[in-house]
C-alpha cells in the first residue's frame, strides 16, 4: 500500500495487501523515548548513554558532551557507528588500524577489540547485532525479550566483506537519485536506511502503510517528531487481536515494529524530521534492487 511516488512501490513484497499472520503469535511494539528514561550510563564528561533492543539488534544512543570513549572487547561480529550530525568527529581503532571520520558519517567496525574516541557535542549512535549480550542487558526494553518472539526467524549473518574485515567509513553526503530509496548501507550483520530529512509534517495523502512477514524494523528518530501508526492483522485466534496504535514519539527515540503488523511512520514536527530504519540481518528485497545499497559491491549477498 505504498503511494505511487514511493520507490518501495516497485518491490515484489509490496503486492500483498494483507500480510500472513501466525495464529497464536502476537507481539506488542516497543516505543523507547530515550530522554524519558534515566540513562544507563553517565560518563565523566557528562555524556549520557541509553540502550534499546529488538530481537536481533541493539541500539546504543549517546548524547556526547565534549568527548566520549567507548570500547568493545572480543566483539564477535561487525557493528556500526553512526554520527548523524556534523558537530562530532571520531577516531576509530580496530583490527590493528586507525581511522578518522568527521560527523555526518557511518562507519562499519570489524569484530574483536575496538575503541572509538568522539570529540564534539552531539548525537552518537552505535548499532550491534544481538550478540552484544552485555548491551542487550542494559536495554530499556530488555524485559520485552526475555523470550524470543516467535514471528522473527533465527538470526543468521550474511557473508563477510569480499575485501576482508576492516574499518569502512561512508559519508552521508549522498546525492539524491530518482527511484532510489533513501541512503542504504549494509554489512554482514546489519542494514540501515537513512531516509531524507524533511521540514514540516509529512503529506498525509502520501503515507506508506506496509508490512514485513518475518522481520522486525527499528525506527530511530534523531530529529523531529513522528506518529507511528501500527495495525495488527486479525487471526483466527481472538486472543491475539490488538487495538490499532497511533503513538507519538519525539527525538531521540526508537520504535521496534514487530512482524507482521501493518505500519507507517508520519513525521509531524514543525521543524526537521529525520528517521533511520534498522534491520538485522540485512533485507534481501532492498539488496536486490540495483543501486539501492550504496556499498553492495563490498558485501556479497547470501545464496537465494
Amino acid at each position: 500500500m505504498y503511494n505511487a511516488s514511493d520507490p518501495r512501490a516497485t518491490l515484489a513484497s509490496a503486492a500483498p495487501p494483507v500480510p500472513a499472520a501466525s495464529p497464536g503469535s502476537s507481539y506488542p511494539a516497543d516505543y523507547v523515548v530515550f530522554r524519558d528514561a534515566a540513562p544507563a550510563e553517565v560518563d565523566g564528561n557528562g555524556g549520557r548513554h541509553w540502550y534499546a533492543r529488538g530481537q536481533n539488534f541493539v541500539v546504543a544512543y549517546s548524547d556526547c558532551a565534549r568527548s566520549m570513549t567507548a570500547r568493545r572487547e572480543d566483539q564477535p561480529d561487525e557493528w556500526m557507528l553512526l554520527l548523524p550530525g556534523r558537530e562530532t568527529r571520531a577516531r576509530i581503532s580496530a583490527g590493528g588500524e586507525v581511522a578518522h571520520t568527521a560527523g555526518y558519517s557511518l562507519a562499519v567496525i570489524p569484530p574483536g577489540h575496538s575503541e572509538i574516541e568522539i570529540t564534539g557535542t552531539g548525537q552518537v549512535v552505535r548499532i550491534f547485532s544481538r550478540h552484544a549480550a552485555d548491551l542487550r542487558a542494559l536495554a530499556i526494553n530488555a524485559a520485552s525479550y526475555e523470550q524470543d518472539h516467535g514471528n522473527v526467524p533465527p538470526w543468521t549473518p550474511w557473508p563477510p566483506a569480499a575485501g576482508g574485515s576492516r574499518i569502512r567509513i561512508y559519508s552521508l553526503d549522498v546525492p539524491r537519485v530518482e527511484g532510489r530509496l533513501g541512503r542504504i548501507w549494509r554489512c554482514s550483520t546489519l542494514m540501515v536506511n537513512l531516509s531524507w530529512p524533511y521540514d514540516g509534517p509529512r503529506d498525509a495523502t502520501k503515507l506508506s502503510p506496509h508490512s514485513h512477514p518475518d522481520f522486525e524494523q527499528g525506527s530511530l528518530v534523531v530529529a523531529g517528531e513522528y506518529v507511528h501508526h501500527i495495525r495488527w492483522p486479525w487471526t483466527s485466534d481472538l486472543r491475539t487481536w490488538r487495538e490499532d496504535e497511533h503513538v507519538v514519539c519525539g527525538s531521540p527515540s526508537v520504535t521496534i515494529i514487530p512482524p507482521p503488523t501493518i505500519h507507517t511512520s508520519q513525521g509531524q514536527g514543525t521543524g526537521t524530521n529525520h528517521l533511520i530504519d534498522i534491520f538485522a540481518p540485512p533485507r534481501r528485497d532492498f539488496s536486490e534492487r540495483p543501486g539501492w545499497v550504496l556499498n553492495a559491491d563490498e558485501y556479497p549477498m547470501p545464496p537465494a
